[in-house]
């Protein structure tokens, strides 16, 4: 008997252990750190909200939806912390004095809920309530402290898809942002937006990757997404840079590659696979050639001074995009992100190099 309570302590305290664990790397620890409870809870509500936002309803309606995942799975995940932190204290109590698993029970939500309902007799079970009672409360001060950080890092990241949709339209292009800046005489001022996006994609590399259900919070309005305004930011740059016959500005290829890092580091957490590194510039990519002389064909007719050499500007165009469009398309799927110009081509089932 005496072999069995020692192993059910023990079973108790890695429980809690793990509990801890999960909530040091969620809430506290500040880089990406991967951790099995809190990705499995989104697993699985993710695959719940799926089967409610089913595809067959309209996108205004499955936004709608969507918009609670993440809050939902953040009010979930420390409710089941403690679930692990009752039952594995509960374990504790038990192996101190057998009895019935309801006494057990009782005595551990009495003391993690502060409740003191239950009578605790001796030292040992006296000290494992008083932790039990701070580590319930230590992780309940965790949640709180963790949200206005999240918050703060929504309202940083849709401050400037705001902004996107303003410049770049809403759904939002990179051949629309060219010409709404060429329209008005401010091209030359694309360098300020192009040094804003790199700061943007920087901050997003960071609190992506910390504050993890941070992606799968949706804009306030059903027709934005950050995925859809860095799509529209890098698809810009790289026509820019492609076929648009204005001078090179490295603040261009900065932003490029700081939103592709961005993109990468993002799916990497997320344990998505997207191509490997350095991307080879005559790796495919499913924009087509038709889609690419489309929007040169617009730019023309706005009056931008496009390259002669279409071909060399296609050539180049794919090399500037393979960098970044693996990992934009994948996340647009995961975060379900509203159509916008060459993001819808993730649905496309193959990669292409022409028409």
């Amino acid at each position: 008997m005496i072999a069995i309570q020692v192993l059910v302590f023990i079973v108790g305290v890695l429980l809690v252990l793990r509990a801890l664990l999960s909530a040091i790397r969620t809430f506290v620890v500040p880089r990406g750190a991967y951790d099995g409870i809190s990705s499995a809870e989104f697993r699985f509500l993710g695959w719940l909200f799926g089967r409610i936002a089913r595809p067959n309803l309209s996108y205004e309606r499955r936004d709608a939806i969507l918009a609670l995942f993440a809050p939902i799975g953040l009010v979930i995940l420390p409710i089941i912390l403690l679930a692990l932190v009752l039952a594995g204290f509960a374990a504790m109590f038990w192996a101190l004095e057998p009895g019935t698993i309801e006494s057990a029970a009782r005595q551990s939500g009495s003391a993690l809920l502060t409740l003191g309902f239950a009578q605790i007799d001796g030292w040992p079970a006296l000290l494992l309530s008083f932790g039990e009672a701070a580590i319930g409360l230590i992780l309940v001060a965790l949640l709180i402290a963790y949200l206005p950080t999240m918050y703060t890092a929504f309202q940083r990241r849709e401050a400037f898809v705001a902004k996107v949709g303003v410049r770049a339209g809403t759904p939002p292009s990179g051949t629309e942002l060219l010409i709404r800046f060429w329209s008005v005489g401010l091209l030359n001022l694309l360098t300020d937006l192009w040094v804003e996006a790199e700061a943007w994609f920087i901050d997003m590399e960071e609190s992506h990757t910390t504050l993890a259900a941070l992606p799968f919070y949706r804009s306030p309005r059903s027709s934005r997404s950050w995925i859809t305004a860095a799509g529209a930011v890098l698809d810009g740059a790289s026509l820019l840079r492609s076929a648009v016959d204005v001078p090179t500005e490295a603040r261009t290829d900065l932003a490029i590659t700081a939103g592709y890092t961005t993109l990468d580091a993002i799916a990497g957490f997320f344990r998505i696979p997207t191509i490997a590194r350095p991307a080879r510039p005559d790796d495919p990519i499913k924009v087509t050639r038709a889609e690419f002389d489309a929007a040169v064909d617009e730019l023309a007719a706005a009056g931008l001074p496009v390259r002669a050499d279409h071909d060399q500007a296609w050539r180049d165009f794919a090399g500037w995009r393979v960098n970044y469009e693996d990992a934009l398309l994948r996340l647009s799927v995961i975060v379900v992100a509203p159509d916008a110009r060459w993001n819808e081509v993730a649905r496309r089932p193959t990669r292409s190099t022409g028409p």
